[in-house]
């Protein structure tokens, strides 16, 4: 592992900045909680008597938190102790949490023993190949309410020891030893293994517990050469690389006033300290900025780790949109319930830009101290700074037991769900709790957390009793994320709706837009024309990645003014998107900057290429521009990297397909039935070669067990039944009839079934089935045909 040095603070540098430091000293003996007061004071001293002059910077460098030190001693104190102090830190018995005095921890039927020897640590555990072997522990990562352990391996990798120290008090349930998966047996074959890549802290965990990480991946060799300047979370991972900053303050203290320079040498200003404050009015119920200012890139530079998100460059620019090196994800399925709470660990940012909060220009620094992490008031005092509490902490407003746990503000607006067993974390969306769309959603409510043994109906008509009455509530965006993902008919109706209401969040709408490419939405065209210059970037990059659907008329369109976005993602995005456009489509500009994109989206797979999603990427990349060697070549690695995974089979076999290579490609998808976790996309191809080898009864048990393991995916379904109808038409109508109860709005489905009743002499169905397409789709050419002929 190679950390690069801080930077050594040469003789008449100290003495400079000793200067400063007397300075501040004699001017500031109680520093307030603000990082800029002591030198905001000096600055105003200097600007009486100073020389201007108009300085050359270079590039700013990082130069340690001990500079930063010297004239922020208080934001350095708040700092030592907090979570960001101790993200990583090197193995010592004061660093330790953990009980190492050789204890034993059982997790299935793999016993670990943890010991010291020579003054270092140990674990001894089961390896790759699941047998017991003796690793030293290298380094700790985080500290509260676990603890975990970095494990050197070959080729620079590191790896995180999935059996954790809970380091709660004893009387918490802590202090044990506990494994992160404690209701499924991961042994060394397992995916999520802690020899695995899934558990890989290079690629996983790094950038977000170090300052100025690099990673360092090198593809050809397989090797990891990761730095990072400071092994935590110091200063400069948030405020940027500070070496300007610092000249900035030397020529303060030499008494000279720097002109056309911006942020103090900074590359960006995080807060704003004398303006923007909330203020509560006599009379007003919730409070107001004083002055507005530029809330974004605070939330940015929080959000590159506070985030799920994927990462695809590392030459992160402090103050740059987080969009060009990082992606948050979307509200998918698998992340967040359909109103967009939280149900896998999200990390806040996307649960935040959801609330009324974020659109109020709420900050974390408001609620938060950012140096300290620590909530700036504890309990209802943090919100009634600015909501009024004479309002908001009567109890008919909560309508719970005074200085009970109900009648908390978060109790209600930030339920907390447990992650990594112990760990607690708050639904930053702040909203108000709907039992009454519980039921139908399948999504939790703050309600009935609390009050387990109650039923969701119950919870809602307690809060209807509390309003006097049922009161009308407009339509949720949950409702029509939830009919989408439940492929119901016109749902890309109100889909369409909910990407142009502007008052929705900006994170809502974009999830919306890559919802409705599973429809057939009419007026698509004059939908995009209002959305794909839309000021928030995830809704330009969904509409970049939607325009892979359309005709190349409408790609050149919109993707061509994409291709010259300010955010790197939605150039990627929008290039990906015209790789195949016909050059004749394009103009010499617009051909010039799809080849720039295409090597921004080429250097971030490669970027990635240390994960088996990545190596996909690339041999799906290569694949586009007709290489099909290195399409082979980067399949296989990702087979090699994440045997899991399902999609590099299906894509090697779809290789081997266009090459006339079927045999190979039967062997990669049984292959991949062995070896991967997701069976079902494998199922369905490998149902498909056998389709193309004539061999239809083993086709269709393979079609089959696709629907049936993916019964969520229409078009394992549609596949599956048109594949029956070469056995039998009123096999393949049943169970066609069947799969468009359950995704009533696709068209392929409906569509098939109109045709086969057709050709079996049932024009009354016929005419029932071609209907329902025309409603959904009224400009489908199919369905036109049909009914003029039905109609004759």
């Amino acid at each position: 592992m190679t950390k690069r040095n801080t930077l050594i603070i040469g003789g008449s540098l100290a003495i400079l900045l000793a200067i400063v430091f007397v300075v501040l000293s004699r001017q500031h003996t109680d520093l307030k909680d603000n990082s800029n007061s002591s030198v905001e004071t000096l600055q105003e001293q200097v600007t009486q008597r100073s020389e201007k002059s108009t300085p050359v910077l270079s590039e700013a460098t990082y130069v340690g938190r001990q500079q930063c030190a010297s004239c922020h001693p208080q934001q350095l104190k708040q700092w030592q102790g907090s979570h960001h102090d101790l993200a990583m830190q090197e193995v010592t018995a004061q660093n330790v949490l953990g009980d190492f005095n050789n204890t034993t921890f059982t997790y299935y039927d793999v016993t670990s023993s943890f010991y010291k020897k020579d003054g270092k640590f140990y674990v001894k555990t089961d390896n790759a190949d699941g047998k017991l072997k003796e690793f030293e522990i290298k380094y700790t990562f985080g500290v509260t309410p676990l603890q975990q352990y970095l494990i050197e391996f070959p080729r620079g990798r590191m790896q995180m020891l999935n059996v954790a120290w809970d380091s709660r008090s004893k009387e918490a349930g802590g202090q044990r030893w506990f494994h992160l998966y404690p209701n499924e047996n991961v042994d060394h074959s397992d995916a999520l293994h802690w020899t695995g890549v899934f558990q890989n802290w290079n690629n996983m965990c790094a950038e977000c517990h170090s300052t100025e990480l690099k990673k360092n991946y090198d593809y050809a060799s397989d090797t990891y050469k990761t730095t990072w300047f400071e092994i935590d979370v110091s200063c400069e991972a948030c405020h940027g690389p500070a070496s300007n900053h610092v000249k900035w303050a030397q020529a303060l203290a030499e008494g000279e006033q720097w002109e056309g320079i911006t942020n103090k040498g900074l590359l960006v200003i995080l807060g704003d300290p004398k303006n923007g404050q909330w203020q509560l009015g006599k009379g007003q119920n919730h409070a107001s900025r004083t002055d507005p200012f530029d809330t974004g890139k605070q939330l940015q530079t929080c959000a590159r780790c506070h985030s799920r998100r994927a990462v695809f460059n590392d030459d992160y620019r402090h103050g740059q949109p987080l969009m060009d090196t990082h992606v948050p994800s979307l509200l998918t399925e698998e992340l967040y319930y359909p109103d967009g709470q939280i149900k896998d660990e999200v990390y806040v940012y996307g649960s935040f830009i959801q609330s009324k909060m974020y659109q109020a220009g709420v900050i974390c620094s408001d609620c938060h101290n950012p140096h300290s992490l620590q909530l700036k008031v504890q309990g209802n005092g943090l919100c009634t700074r600015c909501h009024n509490a004479d309002i908001f902490e009567a109890q008919k407003h909560h309508h719970h037991p005074e200085n009970s746990s109900g009648s908390q503000c978060i109790s209600c607006h930030m339920p907390q769900t447990k992650y990594m067993v112990v760990d607690p974390r708050a639904d930053h969306s702040m909203r108000i709790p709907r039992p009454d769309l519980s039921d139908e959603l399948g999504s939790p409510n703050a309600c009935i957390m609390c009050h387990t043994k109650k039923s969701n109906s119950w919870a809602a008509q307690s809060i209807v009793q509390w309003q006097g009455g049922q009161q009308s509530q407009p339509k949720h965006y949950g409702q029509i994320l939830h009919a989408a993902r439940n492929d119901q008919p016109q749902a890309d109706i109100e889909l369409a709706q909910l990407i142009l209401d502007t008052n929705q969040p900006g994170i809502v709408r974009a999830t919306a837009l890559s919802m409705l490419r599973n429809y057939a939405y009419p007026r698509i065209e004059q939908l995009l024309d209002q959305v794909y210059q839309d000021p928030d970037p995830l809704i330009r990059n969904s509409v970049a990645e939607y325009l892979e659907t359309v005709d190349p008329s409408m790609r050149v369109k919109h993707a061509g003014v994409l291709l010259n976005d300010p955010v790197r993602a939605v150039r990627m995005s929008a290039a990906r998107t015209l790789m195949d456009t016909p050059a004749n489509l394009l103009s010499k500009d617009q051909q010039k900057a799809v080849q720039q994109g295409i090597e921004e989206y080429l250097s971030a797979q490669q970027y990635n290429a240390d994960r088996p999603e990545g190596r996909t990427n690339l041999g799906s990349f290569y694949m586009a521009l007709n290489n099909p060697d290195k399409a082979e070549e980067y399949f296989k690695a990702a087979i090699d990297l994440g045997p899991a995974l399902a999609q590099a089979y299906v894509n090697l076999a779809d290789l081997y397909r266009l090459q006339q290579r079927e045999q190979e490609g039967e062997a990669i998808l049984r292959l991949g039935l062995k070896q991967s976790e997701n069976k079902a996309p494998i199922h369905h191809a490998l149902g498909l070669l056998l389709v193309r080898q004539q061999k239809i009864d083993a086709a269709l048990a393979e079609l089959k067990q696709a629907a049936e393991l993916a019964p969520n995916q229409s078009r394992y379904a549609y596949v599956y039944g048109v594949a029956l109808q070469s056995k039998s038409y009123d096999e393949a109508i049943k169970y066609l009839e069947k799969a468009s109860q359950r995704h009533p709005g696709d068209l392929n489905i409906l569509f098939t079934l109109a045709s086969y009743y057709y050709e079996n002499d049932n024009p009354a169905k016929a005419e029932e089935y071609t209907e329902k397409v025309l409603v959904l789709a009224p400009q489908h050419r199919g369905a036109q045909q049909l009914m003029m002929i039905l109609n004759r």
